[in-house]
């Protein structure tokens, strides 16, 4: 049997485990699907609203997309299972761009990545808006250099599903020889989007999502909120999880927590900028695209989770892809942090959905759980810093004349 149908084999086999497993559980991890997306598909077939358009939306526009295909398919089955079937087919497409015949060990490397990342985060990682910016963001990276305005074109496009997306257009940016035809792309994909949206009637609900990220708590699954749990077990009177019906989702509070909210998004901004400028001094010196892109991007991806003040599970989906670059480039370098990647979608997991309800109930087990997971996130943003300073500090070596 051939490399390459062992890979698909593998790509068949992991997918059809999380949706039966999903399935025959109860869907406690596709609950977004099976009654958000769903509700809104419905609201929208009813003529009711259209979220987005006509009223203000969490998400970016161009979510309502998908989750209408999904609507679509959901004439012949039922819309949870239609949604599986969407973002099976989209996998698919991405896995077949990465693999091509399977003869290059960096793209086997990174396929079987991409595999195991899945089973380790779970079902989550298939049912959640999430779930398709992955294979988008991996084949917009894969033609970042040979054809940079497809590839920055599918990275716009997965930034207008879920934000996360643009850390790698940035990188992109900084990364690549050919910068204007990256930004020639994001514009023109974003351009049409919004185009699209005004015309509907939705401009004044254009960036409506932004506001409603910028207005939240703390979600007890963020790194930030590790020390209030650890006051909650510890009894302190002022900390406790509670349930925040605007966002659908269960935050944190203890002392001081206002400034805490207010200074997240701040601090996570002079992060983004403080990486994006070391990545351009790199850049700017003459760093390789081979180098310096995987280390760049993931450096932002990470400082797009760690210091956020929303922590859900299928946020370590935005891990993957530039993880799969990075194999693709230079396996032996990108190793180690794989491999701790998929140790931190298995605790993921185990937090989410099968031990969730102890965690809301602040058992010292599972935060102890929580705790782990979160230094791992904060160790491989760490370490893919510090990479990115190798970089920089080689592509200067480089450029110095020997005397």
């Amino acid at each position: 049997m051939s490399r390459r149908a062992v890979l698909w084999i593998g790509f068949a086999v992991v997918h059809v485990l999380l949706v039966s497993v999903e399935f025959l559980t109860g869907r406690s991890a596709a609950w977004d699907v099976d009654q958000l997306y769903r509700w809104w598909a419905d609201l929208v077939v009813a003529g009711v609203q259209i979220p987005g358009i006509t009223e203000a939306w969490v998400y970016p526009a161009f979510a309502l997309v998908p989750i209408m295909l999904a609507r679509l398919l959901a004439t012949v089955v039922d819309y949870t299972f239609a949604w599986a079937v969407l973002v099976t087919a989209v996998d698919a497409l991405a896995f077949a761009l990465l693999i091509g015949n399977a003869a290059s060990r960096g793209r086997r490397a990174a396929a079987w990545f991409w595999l195991l990342a899945m089973t380790a985060l779970g079902a989550v990682g298939v049912f959640r808006l999430d779930a398709l910016t992955v294979p988008l963001a991996v084949a917009g990276g894969l033609w970042l250099v040979g054809r940079p305005w497809i590839g920055s074109a599918l990275l716009a496009a997965a930034t207008w599903l879920k934000v996360w997306p643009a850390a790698m257009l940035a990188a992109a940016f900084i990364a690549v020889r050919r910068r204007w035809a990256v930004l020639g792309g994001a514009v023109a994909v974003s351009a049409l989007i919004v185009l699209a949206v005004v015309a509907a009637g939705g401009a004044p609900y254009l960036l409506s999502f932004v506001g409603d990220q910028t207005t939240r708590g703390l979600q007890i699954e963020a790194p930030v909120s590790t020390v209030y749990l650890w006051l909650a077990v510890l009894g302190d009177p002022g900390a406790w999880v509670y349930y925040d019906a605007d966002m659908i989702t269960f935050q944190i509070t203890g002392p001081n927590v206002d400034p805490v909210i207010a200074a997240m998004t701040p601090l996570m901004a002079v992060a983004m900028l403080a990486v994006a400028a070391l990545g351009a001094a790199a850049a700017w010196r003459g760093a390789r695209f081979a180098a310096l892109f995987p280390p760049l991007a993931l450096s932002l991806v990470l400082a797009f989770i760690v210091f956020n003040k929303v922590g859900s599970p299928q946020y370590m989906t935005w891990l993957i892809a530039p993880l799969v670059i990075g194999l693709v480039l230079d396996r032996g370098h990108w190793r180690l942090p794989a491999l701790a990647t998929l140790f931190t979608l298995a605790l993921t997991q185990l937090i989410f959905p099968w031990f969730y309800d102890t965690l809301l109930a602040v058992s010292p087990l599972m935060v102890a759980v929580i705790t782990v997971r979160n230094a791992l996130l904060v160790g491989l943003f760490g370490w893919t810093v510090v990479r990115l300073a190798l970089v920089t500090a080689a592509a200067v070596r480089t450029r110095t004349p020997v005397p």
